[in-house]
């Protein structure tokens, strides 16, 4: 299958009781809950057009993992049909959430426990990375 390719990022934060929170935002059409996700950028590595689609979207800025933590695929629906999509997810660990945005007409972003994160995303390798990356933080925390 011809994969088209492209960056997200996975936002989260610890409460202030430290638990592990995962930010989501709306699609634009569809309205259901996504991760910050985009085309990769050219001339810029694929961590911060990650970084930039999250604050695009999300209206969020922090610290972005350079490496990717994992990846998940799905369907993209274009005027013409649907397209195959791989997204490369990087881990962004969110320092400041920002009051206006580019998108923030247009999408709603929502901190989620992990489970209900998960729960809350129609793609099962994004759930699974969720609670993946949850596990991995637990461990480390």
């Amino acid at each position: 299958m011809d994969w088209k390719k492209q960056v997200g990022a996975l936002p989260v934060k610890t409460d202030r009781n430290g638990a592990l929170r995962v930010l989501l935002v709306t699609s634009r059409e569809t309205r259901r809950l996504v991760i910050p996700k985009g085309w990769p950028w050219p001339g810029v590595k694929d961590h911060k057009a990650a970084a930039e689609e999250a604050r695009e979207e999300a209206g969020i800025r922090g610290k972005i993992g350079k490496n990717p933590v994992g990846s998940y695929t799905y369907d993209k629906r274009r005027a013409n049909g649907s397209v195959p999509v791989r997204v490369k997810v990087f881990l962004l660990e969110v320092h400041e959430e920002l009051d206006d945005w580019p998108e923030r007409d247009e999408r709603e972003r929502k901190w989620l426990t992990p489970t209900k994160a998960a729960e809350s995303v129609v793609e099962p390798e994004l759930a699974e990375l969720i609670l993946k990356i949850a596990a991995d933080w637990r461990a480390k925390g």
